[in-house]
């Protein structure tokens, strides 16, 4: 163990938020995961933990929410804490009280707030005010929780992501953000494919060139589909109109139409290569059902671990 990697189980962690992989160095992300897999270890063992026990996290939900409420409520009960649910429009912030006033209250109740909203801006403001760790649990920038379990997936299946290739087909939204970050700190080359138009936002971009300076990651940023899969181990995409763009619909569907992955696009990558999508799919849209329901489809893997890097975060953040 490195001498930084000690010096983390010391707390350095504590109090820290969590608004992009890019608040964490290269080691503290090595840290957060290899804690996931000890905790996921653990819990499939029937070992649970009460190191939070009397602390709790506020959920802040501006969207409607699946995996992201149940993995982080589910995760501060098995580490002996509890969430509350806080709807943004039963909270006077959705009446128009300030950010501030918000977040210097809220957070003097709880111990953490995680926010799942759509401006990356307001999550920062919130930020900036708050008392305890704050925590993106999706904006329209970023999507880091995610990002998290992605690698962790990766790590399940290919062991080390030095070198190792994502390819993600589809729109340029917070998720690729994120994985575009995940693979800049972890050394995972990344490849990109979105129709003209649609590419990655020039800040994200930026940012992971940056980043893959320290890592050795490359990243690719193009609108071919084949040339972003070929020989990638991993083989990613996500829905081609997200929370927010359903009135592009119609649009979206023509020009997103070549991107699809389906068996003919995997055949391009490695043998071993496996599927993500960060779900929820549409099924016969940007993946076909043969290649999400098959064998090289760790969708449900991926979407467990969530609940694994969660806790992770939560049980390093919170003092």
């Amino acid at each position: 163990m490195s001498e930084s990697m000690r010096a983390l189980d010391k707390g350095q962690l504590r109090g820290r938020h969590l608004l992009s992989l890019y608040d964490f160095t290269v080691d503290e992300i090595r840290y957060l995961l290899d804690q996931a897999h000890q905790l996921k270890a653990a819990v499939k063992n029937g070992i649970y933990t009460s190191e939070l026990q009397g602390r709790s996290l506020g959920m802040i939900f501006e969207n409607p929410s699946t995996r992201t409420r149940i993995s982080f409520e589910t995760g501060m009960t098995q580490l002996g804490g509890h969430a509350l649910f806080l709807s943004g429009r039963d909270m006077q912030i959705g009446r128009g009280e300030p950010i501030k006033d918000t977040a210097s209250v809220v957070t003097r109740y709880v111990d953490a707030v995680m926010i799942r909203t759509n401006s990356h801006e307001e999550v920062a403001e919130f930020a900036s005010f708050a008392n305890c760790p704050v925590i993106n649990a999706l904006t329209d920038a970023y999507h880091p929780c995610q990002a998290l379990a992605d690698l962790m997936t990766a790590e399940e299946v290919h062991g080390s992501l030095q070198g190792k290739k994502l390819a993600y087909v589809g729109d340029g939204n917070n998720v690729s953000h994120s994985l575009l970050a995940a693979g800049a700190k972890t050394g995972m080359d990344v490849s990109i494919a979105a129709p003209e138009g649609f590419e990655p936002e020039g800040f994200a971009i930026q940012q992971a060139k940056e980043a893959a300076t320290t890592t050795g990651a490359k990243i690719h940023i193009g609108n071919d589909p084949v040339e972003a899969v070929t020989n990638a181990d991993v083989v990613y995409t996500d829905v081609w109109a997200s929370m927010g763009y359903e009135s592009e619909q119609s649009e979206r569907l023509q020009a997103f139409q070549p991107f699809q992955v389906n068996a003919g696009l995997m055949a391009e990558a490695s043998t071993e290569a496996v599927f993500m999508h960060c779900l929820p799919a549409h099924r016969e849209e940007e993946v076909s059902t043969a290649v999400i329901d098959g064998e090289q489809s760790v969708v449900y893997q991926q979407a467990e671990n969530r609940l694994h890097v969660q806790k992770a975060v939560l049980a390093s953040v919170i003092q």
